[in-house]
């Protein structure tokens, strides 16, 4: 069984340096999607750069999405409307990926994150598992690599046998559960699946490790840019929060919710051994990126 990992991307070189030296031991391909617009639907320039690279050239396919999706509303600025049009962009950049996998053997793991969400190819459960889909439980840090948000796991990266695949949106909407083999809805869901299998220690989610500059940047253009751009959110907020390891973005807040800004939860900083080999090794090469306070 090869592994085959697929991620979009923006500009997040910092994350996919991280990335492509955590899970090159295990990964036999890397996709790596760009688009030339962004999920606010911006037209933008592209930043991926494959010589970046050099020690992973020969397993990465760079894709470019060079058009909006079909069904874009350009005339309605609603928030509702732009989120909308965010979900149309970003179902386009993980579909996009279908003809990198042609070649892929039916046996093969088609493995779908973000390009912050690093699965876990070392788990014990993971190598144990017999099962044709996974979901990946991470660990959810903010800011820095040693900064945990503790209030909730990120089931981030999914995963599946080539042969199981209908789609990539189909995969990263997959529900968080398995379910029992005696539920009779499973056999017409395309959501629910018994033979699904949730890793425990499936690796880590690290987000915004970013000034609050390009926070900011990333905030006006991601799927929620509607959500962001109502709340009224400034570089300085951001700032605050990186500075007193604050998360201001409501995780829990119900669809109903005008403002998910609105949020103070403080960020632990944890022991060490929660975090990948690689970034321990290599700590003075990231140390901008752990908090030393």
């Amino acid at each position: 069984m090869k592994i085959i990992d697929c991620t979009t991307y923006y500009s997040e070189d910092l994350m996919l340096d991280v990335r492509f030296n955590i899970l090159n031991e295990y990964v036999d391909k890397f996709i790596i999607t760009e688009s030339k617009f962004s999920h606010s639907g911006e037209k933008k320039t592209l930043n991926f750069n494959i010589n970046d690279f050099p020690k992973f050239k020969d397993k990465i396919e760079y894709l470019v999405i060079e058009n909006e999706p079909d069904g874009i509303n350009s005339s309605d600025n609603t928030s509702s409307t732009k989120r909308l049009n965010s979900l149309l962009r970003i179902e386009q950049s993980y579909n996009f990926m279908m003809g990198a996998i042609e070649d892929a053997s039916d046996d093969d793991l088609i493995c779908l994150s973000d390009n912050d969400e690093i699965p876990n190819f070392n788990s014990k459960y993971f190598k144990q598992s017999k099962s044709d889909i996974y979901i990946f439980k991470q660990l959810f840090f903010y800011y820095k690599f040693n900064l945990l948000y503790d209030l909730m796991p990120w089931y981030g990266t999914k995963a599946c046998k080539k042969k199981k695949l209908l789609s990539f949106s189909w995969l990263r909407n997959l529900k968080n559960r398995k379910y029992p083999f005696w539920r009779f809805d499973t056999f017409f869901s395309k959501a629910k699946y018994t033979n699904l299998e949730i890793i425990e220690d499936g690796g880590w989610h690290f987000t915004n490790l970013k000034t609050a500059e390009e926070i900011f940047i990333k905030l006006s253009n991601f799927g929620h840019h509607n959500e962001f751009d109502d709340s009224g959110v400034t570089i300085k907020d951001i700032q605050a929060c990186i500075d007193n390891r604050i998360v201001n973005y409501n995780h829990q807040a119900d669809m109903t919710e005008k403002n998910k800004y609105n949020a103070n939860y403080k960020l632990n900083l944890v022991d060490d051994k929660k975090l990948p080999d690689y970034l321990l090794k290599h700590k003075e090469k990231y140390k901008d990126w752990f908090d030393y306070s």
